[in-house]
């Protein structure tokens, strides 16, 4: 597992991490989920990333069970600014709930301290001031070693960055944006903005939500059962247009896996990491095979050729399905922000 520096803070991370968000949640067993951390830990992988949200705080419980005696080698990420009740001051990035969330993390990962601690998304209703200067206190009283972003488009970090420096505050490290070969709109701004201003990249989502894991190739590979959310339908319906088109790419980068002998999933991970912007890319397993199965292509790197045909397939800068940010900004959300 090679190895690359997280954004100039001096942290040596893996270049393949481990997405804990199935662990405790998907994937109910506990035990399993902390034969999983063992078995990407004992592969060279020393990046755990998890967050609040997922399981409501179950994750990170999996996560701090499965790092104890072994916290010493992992560097550990979570996230916090998603709703984690149905009170209005238990979500966002005010310094209020950071605190506290940043608090349960803790407790709940069995550890005083977390090596990079992100805003999960964006708060419009929090000025950025307000949370970097939280994030800093955080930073000054040992509780958070470096602190990052995730899902930010290029302009948040902008003016992340110039808050940090006009204000004297500890500045943003890291970006974690969603990024794929179905999903490429982040090389236009985002990834560029991340080279400009040194931020390490930790790229989620390398398969698409499965459509790159080689088990899609026609619509009666999709389940659309009634236990799908509308989230996941409005993804994974075929009788829309935006997914249509992702079918028709899939097939495409599929056949080119194949002339290249090399496995889909493979293919899709190597892709993203081979972009200079990005230092590690999170793997998300559910089950131990899943994790096997990704384990086995770390070596993989694509030739030119192969990135041009890609690039042939799904045009630099596009996202075949424009939702696939899982971000909006509020001026397009609430229509009353556009009208007098």
């Amino acid at each position: 597992m090679r190895r690359r520096i997280l954004g100039g803070t001096g942290i040596s991370v893996s270049d393949h991490a481990l997405g804990a968000m199935m662990l405790g949640t998907t994937n109910t067993d506990h035990d399993d989920c902390v034969r999983i951390i063992h078995r990407a830990l004992d592969a060279g992988i020393n990046l755990v990333d998890t967050a609040d949200v997922y399981g409501n705080g179950i994750n990170e419980e999996v996560v701090g069970r499965a790092l104890k005696g072994r916290r010493d080698e992992v560097v550990l990420a979570t996230k916090a600014s998603l709703p984690m009740g149905e009170d209005p001051n238990q979500r966002g990035n005010s310094r209020r709930w950071l605190t506290r969330a940043l608090d349960d993390s803790l407790r709940r990962l069995g550890t005083d301290h977390v090596d990079l601690y992100q805003l999960h998304r964006p708060d419009p209703h929090t000025d950025i001031d307000e949370s970097l200067a939280a994030l800093s206190d955080f930073v000054r009283a040992g509780k958070v070693r470096a602190v990052g972003t995730s899902t930010f488009p290029a302009e948040l970090q902008v003016e992340a960055q110039w808050t940090a420096e006009r204000r004297g505050h500890v500045r943003p490290r890291t970006e974690q944006p969603p990024y794929s070969m179905l999903a490429r709109g982040v090389e236009g701004a985002l990834l560029p903005t991340a080279q400009r201003y040194g931020l390490g990249v930790l790229v989620w989502g390398p398969l698409s939500a499965g459509w790159l894991s080689g088990r899609i190739r026609s619509a009666e590979d999709i389940d659309l059962s009634a236990g799908r959310t509308a989230i996941e339908r409005h993804k994974f319906d075929v009788s829309l247009p935006h997914n249509a088109r992702k079918l028709e790419a899939v097939r495409a980068l599929a056949q080119l896996a194949e002339e290249a002998g090399l496995e889909l999933r493979h293919m899709a991970v190597a892709f993203v990491r081979s972009h200079p912007a990005v230092t590690s890319v999170l793997l998300g397993p559910r089950t131990m095979e899943h994790l096997d199965s990704l384990l086995t292509g770390t070596e993989v790197t694509l030739s030119a050729d192969v990135l041009d045909r890609i690039d042939e397939i799904v045009p630099p800068g596009t996202d075949v399905n424009p939702d696939d940010f899982y971000y909006t900004a509020p001026a397009l959300a609430d229509a009353s922000l556009r009208r007098r």
